[in-house]
Parts: C-alpha cells; structure tokens; sequence
C-alpha cells in the first residue's frame, strides 16, 4: 500500500484557493462572457439568496475573483443563453447546465429529498399541482405572484409560502418546471424545461444515482482541491452513505488521493489535477454565500477564521455586524467588513471594520480602501464611508480618505 501524502497546511490552503479561481491575477481588460463561462464551470455551483442589502449573492463571487465585470454579462449566462440554470444544489444555487442529468435523480426523489409544504401541497391537492402545469404549458412562464392565492398567517416564516408557491416548487424541485428567469424584484419565473434548457441537455440520458453521485464528488473535488468527506458531502448537499461510497470508488479508480493535512484532525482528498502555487496574492471580499467560505468549519479549518452569519441574529446580539464580508488578502482572512449599498446616497457604507489579530493594520487597511474603491465604482455608488465601529474602522477610514475618529 502506497504511503499517504502529507501537506503542510499552507501548501492545502493555497491549493484550495487556486482550486476557486484565487491564483490567476485579475484580467486586465473587460471581462465579458468568455471568462465568466470559464469560472462558473470551475465552482460549479453558484448560490443564489435574496438579500440585497449589498447586491444580490450570486454577483459577488465573479467580482470577487475577476474584478468589476458586467453583471448583465451573467445574467446573459442564466436568463438568454442558458449555459446556467437553476435549482437546489447546495442550496439554491446557478450550475453549468451539464450537470442537469446528474441531478435528475434528486428530482425523481422529491417526495424523499423535498420538504414540508412541497411534498404536502402535492399529497392533499395533486388536481391542483397538475393544473398548474397545464396552465405553464398551455399559457407559458408564471410567476408565483400571478396567482390569486391565500398567503397562510405565519408571521416571521421566510418559508410562508401559499399553495400556489409550494405548488410551483414542487413542480421546479422534480423538474416539471425550471427557472427561464428572474424578475427585478428577484422572482422566480417558471416554465417548460423544453423551452428554457438546450435542447442536448435534456436529450442527454439520464445516469444511475450512483454514477450521478460519483460526478458531483468529482466535480465538488475539482472545485475544493483538497477537502474532507464532509467537505465533499457539502458541496452538492449530499447524503453521507451516497457521499461516502462515491469517494471509495473515486479513490480506487486513482481520481481521488488521500492526503494528511497538519492541523487536520480529519483525514483528506485530494484532487489529482489540483494546482499546487507557491503563492497566493489575492485581494477580495467574499460573500457570506461564497463557495470558498460557506462551509464553516471548513473555513476554522484551513484559514482559522471563525465566521457565522449574523442577519437573523438580534441586532443587540451581533457581534460584528448585519451583511459580513470577510477579506481575503494573499492567502489569508485579514478582516471582515459588514456593507451596506446605500444607493440613495450613492455610498458604499462600511457599517464596521474588523481585523484579524497580528495582522499589519497599515498594509490591511491600504488593501481593503483600494478593494471597497473597486467595488464601490462596480455597483456606480460615488464614495466609500466608514462608520466608527470595530478595531480597523479608524485605520480604514483613514485610508479611504475620511476623517480619523477621535477616542
């Protein structure tokens, strides 16, 4: 039997983030669709949330890694062409439509793998569900708000959906139906998967769970570079038996290493074919929905960084802040900055400003000041404004050109 590899725990860090797009320089010309293409095949999921107290989710992580870009650019992926669609990967999430057969076997297995007012609506009113469809297919896209239905009172549920809506999800999460859309408001706009995906795609044979389940771990390891079973598992919300035999067979076939990392109280895999830098010279802030960061202990792991979102989080109770973007400089998570777009005073507001402990602050701030610039010219808001709260707001504000805090 063949020794195990060991890493040092700098080298799996700077694997994993050339793994996500972190090792290329930022392109120095218009990045267009060609590049975006390029980076949605390589993370493979996309998530998508409904927060736009910054900018919607899945916007982010092109500028993260690319830099301003137009965000018509990727809607174009998802809405025009159709190299993206949607549905529940990680989460809610865009995907390259190649892996559309590879997860037809969670659509088969909706009454399993769906939830609560989904699978109810379908139980107690399938007359109902199945007219829905024929009025897709006969009348075309519809949206959920078309629908004269009552909203059930369940005060403070985001799920607090009416028939209607569970109905649409049912029919979207078995692949009935399918996102051709999302509205400004940000509403789902259901249709026909034969009028939204391409035609090759939904042609293309469906694969046995099994061999659907061993492309998503690949695809997941190609994406992390080096992770655990558990990190693998997460990718695509896999079940742990499903994930599991996937990664045997994976690492019997060679495609698959294992590896031990330092620091690690878990054992790894690693992907073949994963880069290996010598350097990182990253400069980005990371949504909260990012790929890299969206597993939490994923992130204590590899960056010793302890992150937790905290929108639902009492304001009284938060520690850091409302919408939290860590700042991911060289190879590390230097700092953490809560935003807010206020676009009616046209003003990027940095709501608080926090370091990581040992780092050079001067340098950190400098950084962050030129990456908050970039995004603020990105999102056409005229100015950068730090509030006086957290240990690198003064620092911060001086660099971006406001006046230092007094105290």
């Amino acid at each position: 039997m063949s020794s195990v590899e060991r890493l040092p725990a700098a080298l799996a860090r700077r694997i994993a983030l050339a793994a996500q797009g972190f090792a290329e320089p930022r392109p120095d010309t218009a990045v267009g669709t060609r590049q975006l293409r390029r980076l949605t095949d390589r993370l493979a999921v996309v998530q998508i949330d409904s927060v736009n107290v910054l900018s919607r989710s899945h916007y982010l992580p092109a500028f993260s890694r690319l830099g301003p870009y137009p965000r018509a650019a990727l809607d174009d992926l998802s809405n025009r062409r159709h190299d993206l669609f949607e549905y529940w990967a990680h989460e809610a999430s865009f995907l390259p439509v190649r892996l559309h057969p590879f997860l037809r076997w969670r659509m088969a297995a909706a009454e399993q793998e769906a939830w609560g007012s989904m699978t109810r609506v379908q139980r107690e009113r399938p007359e109902f569900v199945a007219a829905l469809l024929e009025r897709v297919r006969t009348d075309g896209p519809l949206k959920a708000s078309q629908l004269q239905e009552e909203r059930p009172n369940r005060p403070g549920s985001m799920w607090n959906w009416h028939a209607g809506k569970a109905a649409l999800e049912y029919l979207f999460f078995t692949g009935a139906l399918t996102a051709t859309a999302r509205t400004a408001g940000f509403e789902r706009v259901y249709d026909l998967p034969e009028r939204v995906l391409p035609a090759d795609v939904l042609h293309a044979p469906t694969p046995a769970r099994g061999d659907a389940v061993r492309e998503l771990v690949r695809t997941a390891a190609r994406a992390l570079g080096v992770a655990t079973e558990t990190d693998l598992r997460d990718y695509f919300r896999l079940s742990p038996a499903d994930a599991r035999t996937a990664i045997t067979e994976l690492a019997d076939a060679g495609e698959l290493l294992p590896v031990e990392v330092v620091g690690w109280n878990r054992p790894g895999w690693l992907d073949p074919e994963a880069r290996r830098p010598r350097w990182i010279r990253a400069r980005a802030l990371l949504s909260p929905f990012d790929s890299l960061i969206w597993e939490r202990p994923r992130v204590e792991r590899i960056f010793g960084f302890r992150y937790r979102l905290e929108i639902y989080t009492p304001a009284v109770r938060r520690v850091h802040g409302y919408y939290v973007l860590p700042f991911l400089l060289g190879d590390r998570l230097v700092a953490r900055v809560d935003l807010k777009a206020d676009r009616r005073a046209g003003v990027l507001r940095v709501q608080a400003a926090h370091g990581e402990e040992g780092i050079e602050r001067p340098e950190v701030a400098a950084a962050l000041s030129a990456e908050l610039r970039d995004m603020a010219r990105w999102m056409a808001l005229d100015d950068v404004v730090v509030v006086e709260r957290g240990d690198l707001a003064p620092e911060l504000s001086r660099a971006v050109g406001g006046p230092p805090f007094a105290g």
